[in-house]
């Protein structure tokens, strides 16, 4: 996410859902890889770049912003 950015605007620029893919979970953006396949990874233990491999659609800097929002969030939340 870019210091320009708003917080929603970067999760736009990463993610998308519509009704028609993938049964209307989050995505990221140009794939069918749903977000919650990289949480649970890593929860299973696989690191970023295993996730990547796994998954060669989704790129670093989705996943880098991703992480960055949701830290965001994370620092809106305790504030």
């Amino acid at each position: 996410m870019t210091h320009e950015q708003t917080p929603s605007a970067a999760l736009d620029a990463i993610l998308e859902r519509e009704p028609d893919k993938v049964s209307g979970v989050w995505i990221f953006r140009g794939t069918r890889v749903p977000v919650t396949a990289f949480f649970e990874n890593l929860k299973d233990g696989a690191t970023i770049d295993q996730f990547l491999e796994w998954f060669p659609g989704v790129s670093r800097n989705q996943v880098e912003d991703l992480l960055d929002y949701e830290l965001t969030v994370l620092n809106q939340l305790a504030s």
